[in-house]
């Protein structure tokens, strides 16, 4: 069992939202959070980095999908956009998704149901991503979604995918985003699933169901998951990618309770 702190990360996205994105992660880390972005491309990277905030992740690539030739080439040349961005703020992951997302959060190219050479054509993305990801020194994580609520058809959705995809890779710069408020709409049993998926994580993200609020204010019970995160020996960070019920100072400091921070 690890007796370290659980180190823990705030999505700057979705807390603080009266605040421009720089104050956000200014107070953050003022509170003493790592920070996490979405899409790089609309911030400025070099105020960010001026904040002294320690980023954990952002998003990993622009545009494009897994599966279809060009829609592979889109993927993975804005890919290495983003490792070039993120040495401004020192971001040690980048994320990506089955598909590429529009601003509701639906699919660019929507399926559910993938056939066996859209996993083959995944797969090999992915290699390719993992390779850039070794060459710059960074790691792309894959998150798992859910389609019954947020984000219907999307491709390599579930966890069970995106654990298949990174086993399949089997690349020490590919690792899983699993996130625990999209596996419980959608599969739930989420401390087996931390369990078996544990060789394979680079991060945690979570939020409390329903609502995508601050852990604590839902139906599961993240003490409990804690502690089995300590019990299995996972050192990686746990990421608070939520809205805040109230008032995001009283979220973050809830997010910090139920993680023993």
């Amino acid at each position: 069992m690890s007796s370290a702190p659980i180190p823990l990360a705030v999505c700057a996205e979705m807390v603080f939202t009266d605040l421009p994105v720089v104050e956000r992660a200014s107070r953050l880390h003022e509170l003493g959070f790592l920070v996490e972005i979405w899409d790089w491309s609309t911030k400025d990277l070099g105020a960010l980095a001026g904040t002294g905030a320690v980023f954990s992740s952002m998003t990993g690539y622009l545009r494009g999908d897994l599966v279809t030739a060009d829609g592979a080439d889109a993927f993975v040349e804005t890919a290495e956009e983003s490792l070039r961005a993120a040495e401004t703020i020192d971001a040690p992951r980048l994320n990506l998704h089955g598909t590429g997302l529009d601003t509701r959060g639906l699919p660019v190219r929507a399926g559910e149901t993938a056939t066996g050479a859209d996993w083959v054509a995944a797969a090999r993305t992915l290699e390719r991503l993992a390779v850039l990801g070794e060459r710059h020194g960074r790691v792309f994580t894959l998150e798992n979604l859910n389609t019954a609520v947020d984000h219907p058809g999307v491709p390599f959705a579930r966890a069970r995918d995106t654990l298949a995809l990174v086993r399949a890779v089997d690349h020490p710069h590919l690792r899983l985003n699993l996130d625990l408020y999209h596996a419980q709409i959608g599969e739930g049993n989420l401390i087996e699933l931390v369990a078996e998926a544990l060789p394979w994580i680079g991060e945690i993200q979570v939020a409390d169901v329903p609502g995508r609020r601050e852990p604590g204010t839902g139906e599961v019970h993240y003490p409990a998951i804690a502690d089995a995160l300590r019990r299995l020996g996972y050192t990686g960070v746990v990421a608070m990618e939520a809205w805040a019920s109230d008032d995001s100072t009283t979220a973050v400091e809830r997010f910090r309770t139920a993680f023993g921070g």
